[in-house]
């Protein structure tokens, strides 16, 4: 059972380092795509008909709905995680916090930090350096 997580997320990869008696390095893709852009002619080029266009709100709704299950699909591989670390370089690790928060799982989470991309071993290393320092306080 892993008492400690690190989670380096953005809108695509999430990265969980689980620290405990084991210690294991998760990947999780989200197969999301960033804001689908409109498809079609611009009406500067021809005839435009705004049903041709998918409306705002209802590809707002598909990504949220598309986020929240690669969110969920993070909190079920830190479900037994007291102690999580939420760090990345965009919206996600707000937006994971909240979700956390909705699930009344927020009060595990330790601090939320931006951080550039990394790769795996330095999100391992960075883990490591946060709870160390952590733990000495």
């Amino acid at each position: 059972m892993s008492n400690k997580a690190g989670i380096w997320i953005d809108h695509r990869r999430a990265v969980i380092v689980l620290v405990g008696a084991q210690e294991r390095t998760l990947v999780i893709d989200s197969h999301v795509e960033k804001h689908p852009e409109r498809s079609g002619d611009s009406p500067m080029k021809g005839s435009y008909e705004a049903r041709q266009v998918p409306a705002d709100d209802k590809r707002q709704r598909a990504l949220t709905g598309e986020l929240n299950g690669y969110y969920d699909s993070v909190i079920a591989a830190v479900h037994e995680a007291g102690a999580l670390f939420i760090f990345g370089p965009g919206e996600a690790k707000g937006e994971l916090e909240k979700r956390l928060q909705g699930n009344k799982s927020g009060a595990r989470v330790q601090a939320i930090e931006t951080a550039d991309r990394m790769t795996d071993r330095q999100i391992q290393a960075k883990v490591h350096e946060f709870f160390a320092s952590s733990s000495a306080r």
